[in-house]
């Protein structure tokens, strides 16, 4: 049996291959399988305070998200999972790492609008009116700092 970890790393610790793995992941996600050609590398990635957390299966880069620092509170973002990583709640994994790194800090994000469910389970409400991103309906959320 494969093992699945998370690994929580700062831009200057990801190593190449790494770093390719996950702009791959994105990209297959967000870019085609999604069809949201956007501006994907949007310099954020490199910010000191940037964390990127990755989960493992084996040596294959299953899900990927990063956790920024936009000053009174942390952002989550570019929440992925590969195909082969949907339905096994590894997801959970990846949110679970990113409030683990955001502490007692208030954390944001934008859902796309049919998991807004899901980040309600993770102490997530919606904090203003549904918008379109990229062709995508999306909510902002909000989780109060502890």
């Amino acid at each position: 049996m494969t093992s699945t970890r998370v690994e929580v790393r700062a831009f200057e610790d990801l190593d190449v291959a790494t770093a390719y793995d996950a702009w791959r992941l994105r990209q297959d996600v967000f870019v085609i399988e999604q069809d949201c050609p956007y501006p994907d590398l949007d310099g954020r990635d490199r910010e000191p305070a940037t964390r990127h957390v990755l989960l493992r299966e084996g040596d294959v880069l299953l899900g990927y998200l990063r956790v920024l620092d936009d000053g009174d509170h942390a952002r989550v973002g570019r929440v992925v999972l590969a195909r082969a990583g949907r339905g096994r709640g590894l997801a959970d994994l990846l949110m679970q790492a990113a409030l683990a790194e955001t502490g007692d800090r208030a954390v944001v994000l934008d859902a796309q609008s049919p998991l807004a469910r899901w980040y309600a389970t993770h102490g997530f409400a919606v904090s203003g009116p549904e918008f379109l991103e990229d062709g995508i309906p999306h909510l902002p959320m909000q989780r109060e700092g502890r």
